[in-house]
């Protein structure tokens, strides 16, 4: 049995549909060499074939907002069927990825989906409003939804998510990124809090030119997350400890796509939630948190964001 999959998109400045469907059915190299995203033919060229395609799984329906984007989307991936509604998808899928990352529209989106009974993967982040987030959180709890950064899963952090204790005490854990905070931010938050076992308490900003906010743990560590607005491409996570410090610099957008991928696929499979709901929903309070910290210049507590 095939699992089918629709792919829905596209966002500006996001080219997730093209590099999702491109590790999910392989790609045709004249037509992601066409598809106006140098950036991820680039990368999706130098991977093996073996490093492509999900056993029995198939992206076979795309709908994006613009005919020609979904042509070259479809011709990119090697997708069947498009549709002229993107609800149209229902009946004839077995699961949706919103790849996309306006999360202002998330919930009209999704909740058509959702309703009917499918796993759907909405790109992040998922939303800053805790009434979307209300909305949502049976989905996640049923095991219906996922939603996360690629950065959850990069294979850059492999060493200290699998060795934690040979950093000592954490005294400290920095992130810089690129872009904003709001669409940006959850790069870092959920990279690191898939290391660390320690929750956030508060959020407090700092005086920056820039989005700048310290986090404070339970454990007394403190995470400093800066979004540095128009840059060269920056995804760099440092870690000290008492007996370690590492620097991180994160560019292998193929492997952490795979992986959310993966984990996204077996969820369909078993229904079994591919991430804690409680995780998800943390992630998205220290958003609204850091913006509410940087707006309102005061310190801002994680149980002021109720979902």
């Amino acid at each position: 049995m095939v699992i089918k999959l629709g792919m829905i998109g596209l966002s500006e400045g996001n080219g997730h549909p093209f590099s999702f469907s491109s590790i999910i059915n392989g790609y045709s190299d004249s037509g992601l060499a066409d598809s106006g995203w140098p950036g991820i033919y680039d990368y999706v060229r130098r991977r093996d074939l073996s490093e492509f395609g999900f056993d029995g799984v198939q992206v076979t329906h795309a709908w994006t907002q613009d005919q020609d984007v979904t042509r070259k989307l479809c011709a990119s991936s090697r997708i069947q069927y498009t549709v002229d509604l993107a609800e149209d998808m229902i009946g004839n899928v077995d699961g949706v990825i919103i790849a996309r990352d306006d999360y202002e529209n998330h919930l009209s989106m999704a909740i058509p989906f959702l309703k009917a009974g499918l796993p759907v993967f909405v790109d992040k982040p998922l939303s800053l409003d805790v009434g979307e987030l209300r909305a949502f959180r049976p989905y996640l709890e049923s095991g219906k939804l996922m939603s996360c950064s690629g950065m959850r899963y990069a294979k850059e952090l492999d060493e200290p998510r699998a060795s934690l204790g040979a950093y000592g005490e954490i005294r400290l854990i920095r992130g810089a990124i690129l872009n904003s905070w709001e669409k940006y931010g959850i790069h870092l938050l959920d990279a690191i809090l898939n290391i660390v076992r320690c929750k956030p308490v508060s959020v407090v900003a700092i005086d920056a030119p820039h989005v700048s906010v310290a986090v404070q743990m339970d454990d007394g560590m403190v995470l400093q997350r800066d979004a540095l607005g128009e840059l060269c491409r920056c995804f760099r996570i440092d870690i000290l400890g008492t007996k370690q410090i590492t620097s991180h610099e994160i560019v292998d957008n193929f492997s952490m796509f795979r992986r959310l991928l993966w984990h996204f696929v077996q969820s369909v499979k078993t229904g079994v939630p591919a991430i804690e709901p409680d995780h998800t929903l943390t992630v998205m309070r220290l958003l609204i948190a850091g913006r509410l910290a940087c707006n309102e210049r005061r310190k801002v507590s994680l149980h002021e964001i109720r979902i």
